[in-house]
């Protein structure tokens, strides 16, 4: 059955509390630390367009040339948009990328409402095609663990590599093989709630590092006292760092860092979600 299309219309409810702003505000430090992108309105590098390294005023013609793709954001498999339009109030130009057309219709029901200018893209991440490189790609919230076959993960950074911006910036996260084997697999984690519920059940195949996720959700229907039920099963695979690294860097990326992404220091062989920076070397010469 495909992923996210009945649970897209309740995903947001049940993902309340997730810590969007705190991820907001950490991938936008990661940003001004190792990347290219800057915000193209408010905050002090927003200020700062306008002028070169040496700080003499650039021609308008050549910075906006400059800054159209170098200063564009990427939020790779975006989802309902609540991390892809928190980037947009940051500053950043921001473009969405998801698989799924009512993931996506979420996101633009939150575009309008915030009146941003973030473009979304019905893409399989897969077969990315862009109409110009960016200059940052964030790619979170687990959406690599999707990619099940053999290559497919290389594939995608290979992708990434190719629509990046010299120098530009590559911020991914990913659920490990110890987070399935050891902590969520095969259990049932299950949540009652006045507007709905749901029962989730974990079945981790070792063999195959893949983890599947039997959704059962029941939503109460619109003032009245009825309640729908759905079913949805999803499949995720486990990865170790190593694997991603090794990837990352056949693709042509260089790994800056890589971070546990609950306490944000160096991963683990405990880390169940865990932060990769890698930035685009070959068009910025190697530096």
């Amino acid at each position: 059955m495909e992923a996210y299309t009945d649970f897209a219309s309740v995903y947001d409810m049940f993902m309340d509390e997730t810590p969007y702003e705190e991820w907001a505000d950490f991938i936008v430090s990661l940003i001004e630390t190792y990347g290219v992108s800057r915000p193209v309105s408010g905050g002090k590098a927003g200020k700062e367009k306008g002028r070169s390294e040496s700080g003499r005023t650039k021609p308008a013609d050549q910075e906006e040339i400059l800054c159209s793709e170098r200063d564009l954001v990427l939020d790779l498999g975006c989802g309902t948009g609540t991390l892809t339009e928190l980037l947009a109030q940051r500053g950043y130009d921001m473009i969405g990328v998801d698989l799924s057309r009512e993931m996506l219709g979420a996101a633009l029901a939150k575009k309008e409402k915030a009146g941003s200018g973030t473009l979304y893209l019905c893409q399989d991440m897969r077969e990315l095609d862009l109409y110009s490189t960016v200059g940052t790609v964030v790619c979170v919230c687990d959406s690599i663990n999707y990619l099940l076959e053999e290559g497919e993960v290389e594939a995608v950074f290979r992708a990434v590599e190719n629509f990046l911006y010299p120098g530009g910036l590559f911020i991914m996260d990913f659920n490990t093989v110890y987070k399935y084997e050891q902590v969520i697999g095969d259990t049932t984690i299950a949540e009652n709630r006045e507007e709905g519920s749901f029962i989730w059940e974990n079945y981790y195949h070792k063999e195959e590092k893949i983890n599947e996720y039997d959704l059962t959700v029941y939503v109460r229907e619109k003032d009245q006292e009825l309640f729908r039920r759905f079913e949805e099963t999803h499949f995720q695979r486990g990865y170790t760092l190593e694997e991603m690294k090794e990837r990352a860097e056949r693709a042509g990326l260089q790994v800056l860092l890589t971070l546990d992404a609950d306490t944000h220091e160096p991963a683990d062989p405990c880390s169940e979600r865990i932060y990769v920076v890698a930035k685009e070397c070959r068009k910025a010469g190697g530096e």
